[in-house]
């Protein structure tokens, strides 16, 4: 049985210092510093100097502060942090449902000014439209580019069968269980075929055996889709499980503290010790951050005692 210092080194953690941009790729044992930002190939989507600052009548409020980071064409980025950092609202800025107040979002090289087909966002609470059937729902993104209806039943066939669903197309979602809704939210998604896709943790409602059922098909379409993901998570054993790559960031305003390259082989399950290992190493440099979290509540609360 392999130590706990051996799992440990069994995946390579990268470090990206901002303040202090190396100029060429080093490495000293598991640590790889990289060019910040990359200069290696162009990203599929490239944070530059991203900040977002929300008016208000106290103070403003500095939710993201100076992001920079590149994510690969077909990568799994996985996005960790404290309550209040600001993850699903980076998500917002990929998406263009918000501005930031600096900075830049590319995506192939193109400033990212409004939302759009090339990137979807698949939320939390799904938003599926109970009215309609199951087929309809996946369906519903291709009628907005009036995809031909023969095209359309042709997509929706098979990015059913992609999430195993193609018996209950003619159902309505009141019919179907929360991991279903789950996969009828992901065919839809899927379905207008987006390069990059957006997920807002998808899984956190769900029971446990559900949600590694879902792992497995994520990481399965993942594989034969070749799709971007950019996926939100509190759970970082969840993150090790799924990601390429791990993002953490700092609580409020939300920077990049550092990132963690995983190196396991795939598939990977939430059980696995080496996946234990690094999600530990994870929440060594995440808990300080959940601390400051938990300070910022306290204080908050005291205050209007």
């Amino acid at each position: 049985m392999m130590s706990k210092s051996a799992l440990q080194r069994s995946f390579t953690r990268k470090h990206r210092i901002a303040t202090v941009p190396p100029k060429r790729r080093k490495e000293s044992g598991n640590l790889t510093v990289l060019p910040y930002p990359s200069q290696q190939a162009r990203a599929k989507v490239a944070l530059q100097n991203l900040s977002l600052q929300y008016k208000s009548n106290a103070r403003p409020l500095l939710a993201l502060d100076d992001i920079n980071l590149d994510v690969k064409a077909g990568e799994f980025l996985c996005i960790v942090g404290p309550s209040g950092c600001g993850k699903s609202t980076l998500l917002h800025l990929v998406a263009g449902l918000q501005r930031p107040t600096c900075g830049h979002v590319f995506v192939d090289g193109k400033e990212v000014n409004t939302p759009g087909s090339d990137r979807i966002l698949i939320f939390q609470e799904l938003g599926l439209f109970p009215w309609l059937t199951v087929g309809d729902n996946v369906a519903f993104g291709m009628k907005m580019k009036n995809v031909p209806h023969a095209e359309r039943k042709e997509k929706i066939g098979h990015y059913l069968r992609l999430v195993h669903l193609s018996q209950f197309k003619d159902s309505y979602t009141h019919q179907l269980s929360g991991g279903m809704r789950q996969r009828v939210a992901l065919a839809r998604a899927l379905a207008a075929e987006p390069d990059v896709l957006l997920m807002d943790e998808p899984f956190a409602a769900l029971d446990a055996q559900t949600r590694d059922l879902l792992h497995d098909e994520l990481e399965r379409i993942w594989a034969e889709t070749g799709r971007t993901i950019i996926f939100i998570t509190h759970n970082v054993r969840e993150a090790v499980r799924l990601g390429d790559r791990v993002v953490l960031l700092t609580f409020r305003p939300g920077r990049v503290k550092r990132e963690f390259d995983i190196d396991l082989p795939r598939p990977r399950f939430l059980e696995d010790a080496t996946v234990a290992a690094a999600a530990r190493e994870i929440l060594n440099d995440l808990r300080e951050e959940i601390n400051k979290s938990l300070e910022a509540q306290y204080a908050s609360h005291g205050a209007t005692l």
